[in-house]
């Protein structure tokens, strides 16, 4: 087992970004990877192995966040407007600016949001989404699809009821 200054070199940029992809507040990503690794430090004996490290700190920051939420109240935490967003091209092409793009992701189901704010604002690879949220790889890239998909039919329908 590496030593905690070396799981932190290596996994804190993940962490930090999968904090992000949740809370989309860069000090408050910033103070949770600092506590998720606080936390794993105290809890080093408790990690069993079962699943990448990486997977178990992200279950530790997902943890520390959830209890953020409760404790200020505050579940709207997330600021859409501020998220940066990758180039995709098929989403792009689709989506006339950021703050349609994220109406969009809006109206899907959770999951299928966290998905789309882990691909495009996280930068993680489907298999890593996969391993975070306890998934299958192929089951979260067709979630991706089908929400893709989804954003399609609901701004198809739009553009009808708009003529």
């Amino acid at each position: 087992m590496q030593n905690i200054e070396e799981i932190y070199k290596e996994y804190s940029k993940q962490v930090y970004k999968y904090l992000f992809c949740l809370t989309h507040n860069d000090a408050l990503s910033e103070d949770l990877t600092q506590e998720t690794f606080y936390q794993a430090f105290k809890h080093i004996k408790q990690y069993r192995g079962e699943c990448k490290l990486y997977v178990w700190l992200c279950q530790i920051a997902k943890n520390l966040w959830l209890k953020e939420l409760k404790k200020t109240h505050n579940i709207n935490i997330v600021n859409l407007d501020e998220i940066q967003i990758v180039s995709y091209e098929s989403l792009e092409n689709n989506c006339t600016d950021k703050l349609d793009l994220i109406n969009k992701i809006k109206k899907l189901d959770t999951r299928t949001q966290e998905i789309f704010y882990l691909k495009i604002t996280g930068e993680f690879t489907f298999k890593e989404i996969g391993e975070i949220l306890g998934i299958s790889e192929n089951l979260a890239r067709v979630s991706f699809y089908r929400g893709k998909q989804k954003m399609k039919e609901v701004d198809e329908n739009e553009k009808k009821q708009r003529v």
